[in-house]
């Protein structure tokens, strides 16, 4: 019987190659990846895009994930979005005809992670301070409000996806 407690990613030691001022970005990234996926493991795909009394569907958390990762660390490159970005933000959370199921979102969000944690580890501690434009409009930010940003975002995101997912299975 194995009696080994899974602690939490934040405890497990610093993810390599990541500068000490970017490991919480990290560690909330991996610490979501985790827990949506286990909370998704067994979730009836019926559900997927039922919004119940309102809220967002469960498959709109899942887009918005991958798509708010993506758009937030293409900011901290200095970059703005790309027409695929811009098409991908327009669809989150429509059901389409080819609506991805779960298993893709879950995929596509998880490869998300990784990109992100590619990028951190590419990120120099000497560029958090850096400005970095928002949007069209370049709203001012810096390196690592994005990316700090991106982090407590995609936490939100996953407790809402955690209260819906309960609401809808019970």
């Amino acid at each position: 019987m194995d009696n080994t407690i899974r602690r939490e990613v934040w405890l497990r030691g610093p993810v390599d190659g990541i500068t000490p001022l970017l490991q919480p970005v990290a560690h909330a990234l991996l610490q979501a990846r985790e827990e949506v996926n286990a909370m998704m493991d067994g979730f009836p795909e019926i559900f997927l895009w039922v919004k119940p009394s309102g809220m967002a569907s469960p498959a709109f958390h899942l887009q918005h994930l991958k798509g708010v990762i993506d758009r937030l660390f293409t900011y901290a490159r200095g970059e703005m979005l790309s027409a695929e970005q811009l098409t991908y933000l327009s669809l989150e959370g429509k059901e389409t005809q080819n609506a991805p199921g779960l298993g893709d979102l879950l995929g596509a969000f998880d490869e998300q992670v990784d990109k992100a944690i590619l990028q951190l580890q590419n990120t120099a501690e000497s560029s958090l301070s850096e400005p970095r434009g928002v949007g069209r409009a370049q709203i001012p930010s810096t390196v690592i409000g994005l990316l700090t940003h991106a982090a407590e975002h995609t936490m939100r995101h996953v407790g809402q996806l955690l209260v819906t997912s309960r609401l809808l299975k019970n």
